[in-house]
Order: structure tokens, then sequence, then C-alpha cells
């Protein structure tokens, strides 16, 4: 309606006056605004800022459920602000990674402590983790235990899977087991994880695998992003803020808050990781401070000094919860967390 005459004008076939001249102008030009605004509105950005600053800037992150499964993954972000993937186990970028490492032969270990009444949680936690976790590659379970007997009758396991049980002293109350978790998993990964193994993931045993959890996480340093803190403003994450604390982190530091219950990669990243840790904590208890978050507490400290090379979305750490983000696939659930909002009925019937 506008183009036509003003193509007529331009041609000079149409004499028009000084007046409708200027309201041609007028209209293409709202005509040229409308056309950038609505190119603008429905741009997808594959590359967006970080969680925690897109939250603080007022877009809203946390939905991510709605829609159809492709409007889903055009939101998803993809990428940290540093350059490393943030891993959705049906990306195109996930399905690149795990056709690169189909052509390698990797040795990867699965290390997780069951100690004290953790125990009864093993079996479910090895049988879920036969079906899904890096499917069709060789896996090494290292089971930290004070009672090898929960594995008696042994766990049957799949071709190129294997298990090592390592003894380990009983340690009493939840407390005393997250102040030396990481001391533990330091020596174990030095001897003998790091001889057997290229990769190692440290996950809770109170954990459940319900989708395949592929080679798309396999990376230097490879950390989870806690599914109640995902997508909110930076300011509200419990880190550490007693300063005498060495977990402390300033008000202007960290990108992401990351969970306890899944980390890993190459062998010696994840020893310099849980040994740095672990000497924090020492080096604390010393002083008589005990950071809010425990072992998360300087898991996180260290994350922001030491960013991941690989960050995986909350699908790989996930737990029914009211807070907990909305994921396209949940692919590890924490039973144990799950559990604590269960009444005492139901957390018998879930085999809590």
């Amino acid at each position: 309606m506008v183009l036509f005459p003003l193509c007529k004008l331009l041609s000079g076939s149409v004499r028009v006056t000084k007046k409708q001249l200027v309201l041609y102008c007028l209209l293409l030009s709202l005509l040229v605004y409308f056309l950038r605004w609505r190119r603008a509105v429905l741009k997808v950005d594959t590359h967006p800022l970080p969680l925690s600053q897109e939250a603080e800037s007022g877009s809203e992150v946390r939905d991510i459920g709605v829609g159809s499964v492709e409007e889903q993954q055009q939101r998803l972000p993809l990428e940290t602000s540093w350059g490393a993937p943030l891993v959705w186990g049906d990306s195109d970028g996930s399905a690149w990674r795990r056709a690169e490492f189909a052509h390698r032969s990797v040795r990867t270990g699965l290390l997780t402590l069951a100690v004290g009444p953790y125990g009864h949680f093993l079996r479910r936690f090895l049988s879920s983790a036969e079906l899904y976790f890096l499917p069709g590659n060789t896996v090494v379970y290292y089971v930290l235990t004070d009672s090898p007997r929960n594995l008696d009758p042994p766990t049957p396991l799949g071709p190129g899977r294997e298990l090592r049980v390592v003894p380990v002293a009983e340690m009493p109350g939840w407390e005393r087991l997250a102040q030396g978790r990481m001391a533990l998993l330091a020596a174990t990964i030095k001897e003998p994880v790091r001889h057997e193994v290229e990769y190692v993931f440290c996950m809770d045993v109170d954990q459940e695998l319900v989708a395949p959890v592929g080679a798309e996480i396999l990376g230097e340093l490879v950390a989870a992003l806690h599914p109640e803190l995902y997508g909110i403003p930076r300011h509200s994450f419990p880190y550490e803020r007693e300063p005498a604390s060495l977990a402390h982190v300033e008000e202007d530091e960290g990108d992401y808050y990351y969970t306890s219950e899944l980390y890993g990669g190459l062998c010696a990243e994840v020893y310099a990781m849980a040994q740095a840790c672990s000497q924090l904590i020492l080096q604390d208890q010393e002083k008589g401070l005990r950071a809010r978050g425990l072992e998360e507490s300087y898991l996180n400290r260290y994350l922001i000094n030491r960013r991941p090379t690989c960050v995986l979305s909350p699908e790989y750490s996930w737990w029914d919860s009211a807070l907990a983000a909305d994921v396209p696939t949940r692919r590890v659930v924490s039973l144990g967390r799950q559990c604590d909002t269960l009444e005492p009925q139901k957390r018998q019937e879930q085999n809590c």
C-alpha cells in the first residue's frame, strides 16, 4: 500500500505535492521501525549471558519447559560467558560431543562414597548407572564403603564395566561425612584411580540415573548447576559470607552456584580440586570455622578461581522441589534431597 505509490513516485510517473511526499516518508519510516522491532522480538540468541546475569537483568530463564521440544531447545543457553559449553543432553552440541568421543577408547571412573545409612542407596545407584551412565563406554565403579556386605551378592555388570571396592572407616553423622569426603576422594584418586582411568566423576550415592548420561559430560573440569539456584540473581546464591573463612566469596564474585552432587573431569584436575578443597576445610577447622554449605561452599570457592571447562545443566542434578528449575529431561535425580521433603509414610513408600 505504501511501497507501490512510492515506486511510481521514484520512477517519475506520478507527480505529488510536498505534503504528500512528507506523508509517504513518514509512513515508510514507521514501516522500517516495525520490521526492525519484529525482528528483534523474534530473534533467538544461542549464546546468551550467564544465567545469573540474565536474572539480574530481569529476563526470565527458569520456565524453559513450556512449548514444543524445538522451542525449548532454542531457548536453552548453550555456552557460558567464558566459552565453556553449558550441556543439555538433547542439544545438537551434545550430539556432536558424543559423536566425537565415539571414535575414542576412553576409560572413565565413577566414584561414590557409601557409608553409614547411605549404604542402602548403593544398589539402586549402581543399577541405574549400569543402565544410563556412559552407555557403551568402559566404566570402573569405585565404591568407598564401610560396609562391603552391601555389595553381597554383587550387582550384575555389563561388558566393559568393572567394580572396585575401597574400604574406609565408619564416618558417623552427615556433617562429619561432608567435612571429610574431599580428603577421601583426593586420596582415592591419587591411588589407585589416576593409574586406571582417564576421567573420573564423583557422585553422591543417594542419586538415581533415570535417563542417559553420555559422553557429552566429558571435559577437563566439569561441574553441575544447582537446580534450585538455576537462573536466580547472583546475590541470592548461598556463598560463604564469613570473611574469615577460606570459602568466603565477595559480593562481586561468582558466575553460577554449583552442586556437590556431581562433578568430575580429567583425573589430574579432579584430584587438584579435591585436594585444594580438603586443605581449605582443614585450615578452617583448625580456626574453629565451618562454612555454611560445608564442602559445597569450598567447591564453589574453588570453581570461581578455576572456572570449569564444561558446565552441566540441572538435567544432571535434579530433585522434586518447588524451587527446582523446569528442565526438558531429568537425567539424574537426588533421592536424598527429594526424600528430605517427604512425610514419613511417603519416605517409606519411596524406599528412602
